[in-house]
């Protein structure tokens, strides 16, 4: 320990430097002071000229904060894209596989002969069209306008990819290209939803949606039991299970609880986008038309979309539906028909029946 002397004489040797280094009254600082107040000096010009200008606010100031979390997104998720695709495609088999091995067998040796052939039925003509739009969906390029000089009319210049973008395009940060009519970027299909593969997305979601519930509302006897034979391996006695009983148990749960979730999660998205469709809008158009509506409503003025052709026109525009039995062939069955105009020029319709008055 040193001596309490000793702590007292440090304490007044440093206070004595410091008054050594410290400017007496009137006379110049001292060359370590002088270092200093350059190095602060530096940094805060640093800093102002990174983010300081006379348009500065609030927003371009979050904007510069979370840049970095940007870029991470943007390169992150092209390849997380290829993951979550795997992922579907895992799930998907692992569900075909319990349903062939479990739920089949029950169905063949229980149902009647018209209860047969309706599950056989629906249950495959589900499958064809869901593994039909998810590979069309992931597939598909949603379309690009043209790089080269044309004569396509435009609204604005992308800033990024510095080229005339049509109606409706916008620009995706992670495929790094504009996007026809896009919608926006689906990480599970690892491809941006625009105008030439947004009919496979919709159809993939809706068609989805339907053999979840179908799965789902099939094994609920099955589940219960399964679920009631779970709880009774806990028992004392436990009950005798074979290996291959149990694991139909937890099967017939996992199946159970997967396929309910997703129904009621890819319901609600489907059920979103029907809305959207309906009114003739995309995800991100939904989000310019609210600032619009907004805004025209502060000058007494109302807005209108101009993409808005009507309820049931709208849903024509997208499934390509032009006479009334391509409701059957275009989207109740597997077809690659090319979606109405190309996605540069936006026109109504002119085989459709206008109802009701076309927006402005």
């Amino acid at each position: 320990m040193r001596s309490w002397r000793w702590q007292f004489s440090r304490m007044m040797r440093l206070c004595l430097r410091w008054c050594r280094l410290c400017p007496k009254p009137g006379g110049r600082p001292s060359k370590p002071q002088r270092k200093l107040r350059e190095l602060w000096s530096y940094w805060k010009l640093l800093l102002n000229s990174l983010y300081f200008n006379s348009l500065t606010n609030s927003d371009t100031c979050l904007d510069c904060v979370f840049e970095p979390v940007y870029w991470i997104v943007d390169n992150v998720t092209r390849w997380f894209g290829v993951v979550f695709v795997c992922l579907v495609i895992a799930l998907t088999s692992s569900v075909l596989v319990i349903v062939y091995l479990c739920l089949l067998p029950v169905i063949l040796n229980t149902y009647p002969l018209q209860w047969i052939v309706w599950h056989l039925t629906y249950g495959h003509w589900v499958l064809i069209m869901v593994l039909f739009h998810y590979y069309k969906a992931t597939t598909t390029s949603p379309g690009h306008p043209p790089q080269i000089k044309s004569d396509t009319p435009s609204v604005s210049i992308c800033k990024k990819c510095i080229v005339p973008k049509p109606a409706r395009t916008h620009h995706c940060s992670i495929c790094n290209t504009c996007i026809l009519k896009m919608d926006h970027h689906c990480p599970w299909l690892n491809n941006c939803v625009g105008h030439f593969n947004h009919r496979y997305f919709f159809s993939f979601c809706l068609y989805m949606t339907m053999g979840c519930m179908y799965c789902s509302v099939s094994c609920k006897d099955m589940f219960i039991e399964a679920y009631n034979a779970v709880e009774s391996y806990y028992q004392t006695p436990p009950p005798l299970f074979s290996f291959r009983e149990k694991m139909v148990h937890k099967s017939v749960i996992f199946i159970w609880v997967l396929t309910s979730s997703v129904a009621v999660a890819l319901g609600g998205l489907t059920l979103w986008h029907a809305i959207l469709i309906t009114l003739g809008e995309t995800s991100v158009e939904r989000h310019i038309n609210k600032k619009e509506v907004r805004r025209l409503k502060e000058k007494g003025k109302v807005f209108r979309n101009p993409y808005h052709y009507g309820k049931i026109n709208n849903w024509k525009v997208l499934f390509g539906v032009e006479e009334t039995s391509h409701w059957l062939t275009r989207v109740l069955l597997p077809s690659s028909h090319a979606p109405h105009e190309d996605g540069l020029v936006w026109e109504f319709p002119q085989a459709f029946t206008r109802r009701d008055p076309m927006t402005i």
